[in-house]
């Protein structure tokens, strides 16, 4: 109730003086209304969800087209990989000169008293000067040997320059191509000169002798590592960089002298530096800070401290330093944390790979270095190194470092008095992480990237914070491939590696989740974990007990990453114990025979992709593939909801076929049963992908092109015979004795589900003998009406055909690279086989197309033939062209009767049965057709034709001879003789020179195996697990939801004024557009929210124009093959980003992406709809319609059946039997509800069908006499009440639940002519279109509204004869289009008026 009447009744009852009264009557009116307001939203609500809140085609697997493979989530080429070094090293050899000359100062070097004089921790003045040169030489050599203890040492003290050449060259000769060590203590030397020379020793001491640092690098040659320990040593720096030939050694470049690169050097100081004195410093502080990194720091450390400790402690510090639960072991292990952190953030990242990840030894160092800077530089001394380093010494994380020293010594003094005191560890590491935490909550690619990243990876080392560190690290690597990449290049890789050899039950779900992350970016790593026997634990991890499926996935993913184009994972993982190919089909029986719910997909697509790269090219895989009966369980998989799932099953089975393989080397039984077995086996996998062949994914029909590829190059002799027969007219004599079996539907004719793809299929003639009656031969089974075969549960409609009688067959051709079933009755598989692979070279997705073309080669029917034979076939076919993408290709049959169209003599660019194949008795011979290309004057000249009955019934293990009139097929080229039954084409010839026909089989080829396409979808499904699986990224998630609230509430605001206006007419034209099409309008389109229209015409060229701006937005073709003609457009995901849909008259279906954006449409997905017509009838006729709510699209047309797709599954999930002789003509899908579908026939019946109940039919009537050219739910939520309307111009209101007699007739177009019906979805308002160019609208009650009529005038509307109509969804605004080219917009007076 509005406020306004409850006010008026309040005041009437105040007014009165019946104060209580109208206090009652508040109340009531407040109830009433209340009850009002809450129906009223109630109704929005349920309009709500019919506005369909579910998208669909929308995952990612539709975001490819023709592409497909450009858009496979790949990292840029050694974006990850760079990470390894591929030139790592060590080194092997370590030179250690002194030139302390102890007791004799230089004479450059003024020293001051007290000064420093501590070398290598000893004072050299505590003893003789010989025993203290030795003492310090040999602490020296300890002091390297704990960073690099296997390497070899050589110590030179006080030498000479022969020594040290000496040395040098000992050196390089052992180390080989190892890197050497040089290490220079010049304390008693003169500073190097600016020339680049070292001073060393005469014989005698009495003199200082020069050595040319290019002499020195020349004798120890590269790689090599110089530190030079003296005074001014940033001359020697200087020196070697300003020499022209750096790093060649003197000589030509040799393996071991590679370049400047592999040479690097440490200086203590500048150029014009000395080294500091500080008595608090050892003399050699530089090579302490290198070499005793830990002891040097907190002797620097304790004067600058609070705590006031004497530096003698540090020396009592317990534990060792590899021991890092001592107190001496932590310091050691953050010390290397801090410096490695330092060195990740300040260096580029090839330079901190090269310094501080390709030789231990050299990271020690410049970790070490790192320390020195900061030390020395606090004493006016700055240490050089080539490469050049940039300044770290206030790196904010030396303030950690201080920090956790001092937290270290202030124990010191208690753990020394009190022996059973214990050690508190260092909050340090708790702390990174915890910031390391921080930044994964708010960092991203854009950001700086954290910086405790290397502190995560030495955290890796402790057990009590390893758990949390993986958690942390497995969080970071999920954000993307950068993420991968620093993890990687920051050296996780050997810390991960490790840990697959731990037992720790609580690691294994992030460990596998971490690998899967990385393998997902760098598949080399597959090599490491097979020589480490890593695939063990993700075996194991599979078969373990109560893991999650997403979780066994990921296993899964890095098994097949494993064994992935690598022989060795391959043998590995099937050898292991248990084997891997067992627990992954016991895996997929137990998914797939899972009593409650669904199985999890994503687990079974990745344990199919896992064995399909687990045997493929494995003779052993296959072998116990084969013995575990792999085939059989695979083949269940075929029939599961997800595509993906379907995809994945597909790959496992083409990958079973054995290509160009040897035997394997564990064979049990001969060789002959082994072979035996083989072809059985392959043989269920031909019939299980056959199941496939009408899938609505193209994803499916691309793994089943690629599958049929491997078995045309496998058994490609037999392949060749069958496409030869499939091309090639028989004698009248092969037509009488070939068995004209079928399927009997119960509406008379063929079951579209069984018909395997092409919209002019031969075979839809029936299965009818020669005399063109229909066989009913016993054997065969009939198909109910939800497609399944009789008596088969849970079959696809295509798993139950049979194939001639038992009799079918192919002889053995001369291939010696050919194998074949060898059971008389198999043969007919070859055919079926054929069969597909015409039908999905005809496909309507390019890539699936493109697929199905090149298995075509590979059975050597040659694409340029195929072009030039359709070019002319094309121009006599009566007018009906045929798709280019395949041109010439013989219409593809029904498998029920494949014989019957392999020998059959119909003209294969007809599409359709001669009319003597339907005659009622058959002529003496062969009619003569038309020729496939113009010949000569002297006309076509026919060959005699193939016998192929002997061929077809010869048994297959006896010796093969030609039959009467059949030479044996030989490698040379099929072309135009006695064998071929093939015209000759003019100008086209085979290598010889011999002419060759258009359609012939080219014996010729190249080896198949060459001609093998690769699957991609193996590489497309690695992408999901690069993706982001924690956190799911959309960035535009936000953006389509508000745009969904927004769209839904103005649809549910133009519902509601709909429901409500009264239109009085529907004429006031808004717009009008000559769209240039030369064909005419078929279809149009109202977009929902955008100013838009979809226009169709009989080309199918699609265009979309703004009609408020009066401009084209896009203009696209919606394919490129001959057979044109549009039957309807529909929108999907109105809602959300739309979709549009496409049904063309060939039962083909087309889903276009971004069809608004100027030349960026993407196609979807297509598939074929519908498959096959009715005799008599030389087209499909294709009727559907598209239902939102339930995401199915219904299909039919000249076929008996309606079909039901489920566009969630892109799956065929329901035949429906149409329950008449004639087709359907008609159809509609109501929007108001789920289930219910009605279609109008050709004989004027109209039926409604409830697809949830068993036999689906509901109601029937025939209330026109002529068939039905529209008809659509009334609007409102009865889906009882269908509108349908006759070419004679009579318009019917139905009540389905009444089926006597229409409660309503009109007669809206005396004289007929009536052309199509259009009936708003929420407002009473329906539009009829005539040929006499007008139109008319009505309401629900049958009351005529307006008329639109021609008028030739300058002000009057012009329309030509009406062939579209359709209604804004939301709006009364109607769109009407004519077999002109002129489209318009009429707006209801409602609407106009506000």
């Amino acid at each position: 109730m509005c406020p306004g009447a409850r006010e008026t009744a309040v005041r009437r009852m105040e007014s009165s003086g019946h104060q209580e009264a109208a206090s009652e009557a508040s109340e009531m009116v407040d109830e009433v209304g209340g009850l009002v307001a809450a129906e009223e939203r109630e109704q929005l609500g349920e309009e709500a969800h019919r506005l369909g809140r579910a998208s669909f085609l929308c995952d990612l697997r539709h975001d490819v087209d023709q592409t497909f493979v450009a858009n496979v989530p790949q990292p840029e080429p050694g974006a990850v990989s760079r990470w390894r070094m591929k030139d790592r090293m060590k080194t092997g050899y370590v030179a250690l000169v002194m030139c302390l000359n102890i007791g004799v100062d230089p004479p450059d070097v003024i020293k001051i008293s007290p000064c420093a004089r501590m070398e290598c921790w000893i004072d050299p003045l505590s003893t003789t000067s010989s025993k203290a040169l030795d003492a310090i030489g040999k602490s020296l050599q300890a002091q390297y040997e704990r960073w690099q203890p296997r390497a070899k040492y050589k110590v030179c003290l006080d030498p000479t320059v022969e020594e040290v050449k000496k040395l040098c060259v000992h050196c390089r000769k052992n180390a080989r191509t190892e890197r050497v060590l040089f290490h220079y203590n010049g304390h008693g030397v003169p500073r190097p000169t600016a020339n680049g020379e070292i001073w060393l020793f005469n014989k005698h001491f009495t003199q200082y002798i020069p050595l040319s640092v290019y002499e020195l690098e020349s004798c120890l040659g590269n790689p090599s590592i110089y530190v030079f320990d003296c005074s001014a040593a940033g001359m020697i720096v200087e020196a070697f960089c300003e020499r022209q030939d750096f790093g060649s050694g003197g000589g030509p470049s040799t393996p071991s002298t590679i370049s400047m690169r592999d040479c690097i050097l440490l200086a203590a100081c500048g150029a014009h530096e000395i080294l500091p004195q500080n008595s608090d410093l050892p003399a050699d502080v530089f090579t302490a800070c290198l070499t005793t990194p830990i002891k040097i720091a907190l002797r620097w450390f304790c004067p600058r401290s609070l705590l006031s400790l004497h530096p003698d402690l540090i020396d009592k510090i317990p534990g060792r330093q590899n021991d890092r639960k001592t107190p001496l072991g932590e310091l050691n292990w953050i010390f290397t944390a801090i410096t490695d952190t330092i060195a990740w953030n300040v260096l580029p990242r090839d330079l901190f790979q090269r310094l501080f990840r390709q030789d231990l030894l050299v990271a020690s160092l410049f970790r070490n270095f790192l320390l020195a800077e900061r030390i020395m530089r606090d004493v006016n001394c700055c240490p050089q190194s080539f490469p050049r380093l940039p300044p770290t010494h206030q790196h904010s994380m030396w303030h950690a470092w201080d920090m956790a020293a001092e937290i270290c010594l202030s124990q010191i003094p208690n753990l020394l008095s009190d022996p059973t005191a214990e050690f508190q560890p260092s909050p340090f590491f708790t702390e990174q992480l915890t910031a390391f935490e921080v930044w994964l909550e708010h960092g991203s690619e854009l950001k700086k990237p954290p910086e405790q990243l290397p502190i995560v990876l030495q955290v890796l080392l402790s057990q009590s914070h390893r758990f949390r560190a993986l958690v942390l690290l497995g969080r970071f690597l999920d954000m993307g491939a950068w993420a991968v990449d620093l993890a990687l290049s920051v050296g996780i890789f050997p810390y991960v590696l490790k840990l697959l050899q731990t037992t720790a039950t609580d690691l294994r779900q992030i460990l596998v989740f971490i690998w899967t992350k990385i393998l997902a970016l760098d598949k080399s790593c597959q090599v490491d974990l097979v020589k480490d026997g890593g695939h063990v634990y993700f075996i194991q991890f599979l078969k373990s007990a109560d893991i999650h499926p997403e979780q066994r996935a990921m296993a899964a993913f890095v098994l097949a990453v494993i064994v992935d184009g690598h022989p060795r994972g391959q043998e590995a993982c099937i050898y292991a114990k248990p084997g891997l190919i067992g627990i992954c089909l016991s895996l997929i029986q137990d998914s797939t025979n899972v009593p409650e719910g669904q199985p999890e997909p994503l687990l079974l697509q990745w344990l199919c992709l896992c064995l399909g790269k687990l045997w493929d090219g494995s003779s052993d895989g296959l072998t116990l593939a084969f013995q575990d009966n792999a085939p059989a369980i695979l083949g269940k998989v075929l029939s599961e909801p997800q595509p993906e799932v379907r995809a994945a099953a597909t790959f496992a089975l083409g990958t079973l076929v054995k290509v160009g393989l040897d035997q394997p080397s564990n064979n049990v039984g001969s060789d002959d049963d082994l072979e035996e077995a083989t072809e059985v086996a392959e043989e269920v996998i031909a019939r299980c992908l056959l199941k496939v062949l009408c899938d609505g994914s193209p994803l499916v029909r691309a793994e089943l092109a690629t599958a049929l590829a491997r078995l045309a190059s496998s058994h490609n002799g037999m392949f060749r015979l069958a496409a030869a027969a499939y091309l090639k007219p028989p004698s009248h004599s092969t037509v009488l004795q070939a068995s004209g079996v079928g399927l009997k539907s119960p509406g008379g004719y063929l079951s579209p589900s069984v018909v395997p793809g092409g919209s002019h299929s031969d075979a839809d003639q029936g299965p009818q003998t020669i005399d063109g009656r229909t066989s009913n031969q016993p054997g065969f089974r009939g198909v109910s009406s939800s497609g399944s075969l009789e008596g088969s549960t849970g079959t696809s409609p295509m798993s139950g055909n049979q194939v001639l009688g038992e009799s079918a067959g192919f002889g053995t051709p001369n291939n010696t690279g050919s194998r074949s079933w060898k059971r008389s009755e198999d043969g007919n598989v070859y055919v079926q086989c054929v069969t597909a692979v015409y039908a999905l070279a005809r496909d309507p997705f390019p890539r699936v197309a493109r697929l199905g073309r090149q298995v075509l080669r590979i059975m050597g029917v040659e694409s340029a033939q195929i072009m030039m034979g359709a070019k002319a076939g094309a121009n006599r076919s009566g007018g009906h062209q045929r798709n280019s993408s395949v041109p010439a290709l013989p219409p593809t049959p029904s498998i029920s009767g494949i014989l019957h169209r392999s020998t059959s003599w119909v003209a294969s660019t007809s599409g359709n049965l001669a009319s003597t194949w339907r005659s009622s008795t058959p002529p003496p011979s062969p009619p003569t057709r038309q020729p496939f290309l113009g010949d000569p004057p002297g006309g076509l000249r026919r060959a005699a034709s193939m016998d192929m009955s002997a061929a077809l019934n010869a048994p297959w293990d006896t010796p093969k001879t030609p039959a009467t009139g059949v030479q044996a097929l030989s490698p040379a080229p099929i072309t135009r003789n006695a064998n071929t039954g093939l015209s000759d084409t003019p100008g086209m010839t085979t290598p010889q020179g011999t002419p060759q026909g258009p359609l012939a089989v080219n014996h010729e080829l190249a080896d198949p195996a060459s001609l093998l396409p690769e699957s991609i979808f193996y590489k497309w499904s690695c992408g999901h697990f690069s993706r982001s699986l924690l956190d799911p990224v959309h960035d535009d998630e936000e953006e389509n939801l508000a745009r969904r609230e927004r769209r839904e509430k103005e649809a549910l605001k133009g519902i509601e004024m709909c429901q409500h206006s009264s239109v009085s007419k529907v004429s006031d034209q808004i717009a009008s557009w000559d769209t240039g099409s030369e064909t005419g309008t078929k279809a149009v389109l109202l977009h929902p929210f955008k100013p838009l229209i979809c226009i169709a015409d009989e080309k199918e060229t699609i265009r979309i124009w703004d009609y408020e701006e009066a401009t084209v937005v896009n203009t696209f073709d919606n394919h490129n093959t001959p057979d044109k003609g549009v039957s309807k457009l529909c929108l999907l995901n109105e809602l959300d980003d739309s979709l549009l849909l496409v049904a063309s008259s060939d039962g083909s279906v087309r889903v276009w992406k971004d069809y608004t954006q100027t030349d960026n449409h993407r196609l979807a997905t297509a598939w074929q709809t519908v498959q096959g017509h009715k005799p008599g009838s030389r087209s499909i006729s294709a009727v559907v319609d598209w239902h939102q709510m339930s995401g199915y699209l219904y299909a039919s047309g000249q076929i008996s059946w309606i079909m039901a797709w489920d566009l969630d599954r892109e799956q065929l999930v329901s035949t429906i039997s149409s329950h008449s002789d004639s087709s359907v003509s008609a159809m509609a899908a109501c929007q108001t509800q789920n289930a219910h579908v009605v279609a109008g026939c050709e004989d004027g019946s109209v039926r409604l069908y409830d697809i949830r109940s068993r036999d689906m039919l509901v109601s029937a009537m025939k209330p026109h006499a002529h068939k039905v050219v529209g008809l659509d739910f009334q609007p409102g939520m009865d889906f009882s009440k269908v509108i349908s309307a006759s070419p004679a111009g009579d318009l019917k209101f139905l009540d389905m639940r009444n089926s006597s007699a229409p409660y309503l007739e009109i007669e809206a177009h005396k004289g007929g002519h009536l052309t199509t019906l259009s009936v708003h979805r929420h407002a009473p308002v329906i539009a009829t279109g005539s040929g006499k160019q007008l139109i008319k609208t009505f309401n629900t009650s049958g009351e005529q509204l307006s008329i639109v009529r021609y008028h030739n005038s300058f002000l009057g509307q012009r329309i030509g004869p009406v062939s579209a109509l359709g209604f804004h969804p939301y709006k009364v605004l109607l769109a009407a289009g004519a077999v002109d080219s002129l489209v318009s917009i009429y707006a209801g007076e409602s609407v106009q008026g506000g």
